[in-house]
């Protein structure tokens, strides 16, 4: 079997999982981050690691400055060259003088100062932008955005893996074989999005394994089920009878982020609509104060249709009239979120 054969075997899947976040409703709570942090990343190495994280978007972003690392493919299908991201870049071990503060009664002098895990002055940590607002007054505006690693049907990881350690499950997922990973971390330049880290206790990469553990058993991704706000969605995208069909093939209002990378991402965003803009006399305009242009950059062209849709609909649910998009939205049972995957977690 030649490379080119073996490669395309690694990224075939049966079916495709895939998860639906509707950004309008992400209030930036963190609750999928420690729910993923606390079941993955609590071994030795991987301090820095936040598999799952919401950022405050336009903004640098988590790991730093992803957005223009390099990685996935260009217009002809051909890889583009990445770059590799560094402890810094995906958050630090930020240590903290806690005892010196809260136990030596010096409260009035001591100050909490982070110190990055070499014990230097922290220069970024995660979410070092929280919060950090783009426009002008006053139209500021900014929105959260969670990400995790896309499960990419075209996944770039898997091309640049000289071990041919990551390949696809029958379901989708994307997962790296510890054993056959000696860390020569071409799968973190090539990943556009950044999702693989490097442990530099194993010397091994690693990235969001989807708690399979979990789906199979029926059970969502700690991440997608901890989210307080019933964001997201989750299930098989060829599911006609699951949310994430209706909302990404029949309503066409959830779309991948950063299409143009190539790589065919899995998880899906709905795009944010925002707050109305004010003129130059304060009045209020029927104008939404995120621009259409910023949203284009995430999520491409078909975000002005993808929006028109939800103005229209929402119009609809206001005017008295049902709308089955609304209701998929609004979602009063947690459980038609999640399709086959709403057994209780052990």
């Amino acid at each position: 079997m030649n490379s080119t054969s073996e490669k395309q075997r690694l990224k075939s899947s049966k079916r495709q999982l895939a998860t639906v976040i509707d950004l309008n409703k992400c209030m930036g709570c963190q609750s999928c981050t420690v729910a993923c942090k606390n079941i993955w990343t609590q071994r030795p190495g991987t301090e820095h690691m936040r598999w799952a994280n919401v950022g405050t978007y336009p903004g640098r972003g988590y790991p730093r400055d992803w957005q223009s690392k390099g990685g996935g493919y260009d217009k002809q299908g051909r890889a583009l060259q990445g770059q590799l991201i560094n402890i810094v870049d995906a958050g630090d071990n930020l240590q903290f003088n806690h005892d010196e503060v809260l136990n030596h009664e010096d409260g009035q002098n001591a100050r909490l100062e982070p110190r990055s895990a070499d014990g230097q002055t922290a220069k970024w940590g995660y979410n070092w932008d929280e919060d950090q607002a783009s426009g002008k007054w006053p139209n500021a505006f900014f929105f959260y955005l969670p990400r995790k690693c896309n499960h990419c049907s075209n996944a770039p990881c898997i091309d640049a893996c000289s071990r041919n350690a990551i390949s696809k499950r029958d379901d989708g997922v994307v997962l790296i074989d510890q054993d056959r990973c000696t860390g020569h971390r071409h799968c973190v330049e090539a990943c556009p999005y950044k999702m693989i880290y490097f442990n530099p206790a194993t010397k091994r990469s690693e990235k969001c394994i989807e708690c399979f553990p979990r789906i199979d058993k029926g059970i969502a991704p700690a991440c997608n089920r901890q989210c307080v706000g019933r964001t997201r969605a989750y299930g098989y995208l060829d599911d006609k009878d699951s949310q994430v069909y209706k909302l990404v093939r029949q309503w066409k209002v959830a779309l991948p982020l950063h299409p143009e990378y190539g790589t065919e991402p899995n998880v899906y965003y709905v795009p944010p609509m925002s707050t109305y803009a004010y003129d130059s006399d304060g009045r209020l305009t029927d104008d939404m104060r995120i621009p259409l242009e910023v949203l284009e950059q995430y999520f491409g062209p078909a975000v002005h249709q993808a929006l028109a849709t939800l103005v229209a609909q929402r119009q609809q649910r206001k005017d008295g009239n049902p709308s089955q998009l609304m209701d998929i939205l609004i979602s009063k049972v947690w459980q038609d979120r999640f399709s086959e995957f709403t057994n209780e977690p052990v």
